[in-house]
Parts: structure tokens; C-alpha cells; sequence
């Protein structure tokens, strides 16, 4: 099963990158790698049953069970000790990825309340792009009903571009809605 972003990739977005960068082989031309969505969750020190939520949700936005992450080193002050559960993440390949991606810009970033873009400047510098969600709320999966705490994600788009430049056009053709 092919999937229409996929497709778009293969038969538009390379030969346009192609053409802008000058690249000489297809193969140099970059592509997205993974998608790792990550959940804080950290309540969850007081009271467990707020991550088991958390990854219930994740696995919802998802469609894969999530990785719970554990703390790495001890913080009295946050009453944190090493080895704790403190969050969730899930490493999106292949066609779920491009199912995500093309979810989270048709879907779900057109629902976010005065939207106007994505921030232009969140690149890492090795073409790799992160993007701070607020609520999980505007993923359809999500029922507002069942929600006990509104809590936020990190989306980071790792890409096989070299700058910031190729990444950010890569992933404009995609369809990310940049803010002007």
C-alpha cells in the first residue's frame, strides 16, 4: 500500500530538490528519516496512573505503542529519583510516518487555535526540525471527554539533509505551513 504522501515525495519533491540543489546522483537528495513524538510527563512522579493516560494517548496520535523514558539521574528538588517514569515516546518509520505527517499537517495543525505557521527557526542545524505541540487535543484521535490533563508533545521531523536550508525546503514541498 502506497501512501499518497510517499508518492508525492517519489514523484514531485525529488526531481523539484534535484533541480534547486543541483544535486548529482537521487540519491543525495534528502529525505524524511523518522518522526519521534515525545511526552513529558511530569506528574508523574506524584501519581503514576498520569503517564499510563499519557501513553494511552500517545498510542491513539500514534498508532504504536510508545517507549516509556526513565529519569537518568536523581533531582531532590523535583522529588525525582534515577530510574523513575517520567515520559513516553515512539519512533514513527516507513508508512505510519508518512500517515502522521500527512495527519499532522491536513488534520491537526489547521485545528490549533490562531495558527499561523510553524516557527521557521526550529532547525537544529543538521537538518532536523522539532515542533512543540501545547495540547494533544488537536490530534482527532483524541476524545475531549476522556482527557484528564491537557498536556503537550514534541514532534521532531529528523531528516536526512545536511543544512537547514535543504530540510526546510524538503519539508515546505512536503506542505508544512511556516510561518511568513
Amino acid at each position: 500500500m502506497e501512501n499518497a504522501l510517499h508518492k508525492k515525495y517519489v514523484e514531485e519533491i525529488v526531481p523539484s530538490l534535484v533541480k534547486k540543489f543541483d544535486y548529482s546522483s537521487v540519491m543525495q537528495v534528502p529525505k524524511i528519516d523518522k518522526i519521534v513524538l515525545n511526552m513529558g510527563v511530569g506528574d508523574a512522579v506524584a501519581n503514576s496512573k498520569n503517564l499510563d493516560s499519557a501513553v494511552e494517548e500517545l498510542t491513539l496520535i500514534s498508532g504504536q505503542k510508545p517507549l516509556v523514558t526513565k529519569a537518568k539521574k536523581s533531582i531532590a528538588s523535583f522529588r525525582l529519583r534515577e530510574g523513575m517514569a517520567i515520559g513516553a515516546k515512539v519512533t514513527l518509520r516507513g508508512n505510519r510516518m508518512y500517515d502522521f505527517l500527512d495527519k499532522l499537517i491536513n488534520v491537526s495543525l489547521p485545528r490549533v487555535r490562531d495558527f499561523h505557521g510553524t516557527n521557521p527557526r526550529s532547525f537544529d542545524g543538521r537538518g532536523n526540525y522539532t515542533l512543540g505541540i501545547k495540547e494533544q487535543l488537536i490530534f482527532p484521535e483524541i476524545d475531549y471527554d476522556k482527557v484528564n490533563k491537557v498536556r503537550g508533545l514534541d514532534v521532531v521531523i529528523v531528516t536526512t539533509a545536511q543544512t537547514d536550508e535543504e530540510a526546510k525546503e524538503l519539508l515546505t514541498q512536503v506542505g508544512m505551513p511556516f510561518a511568513k
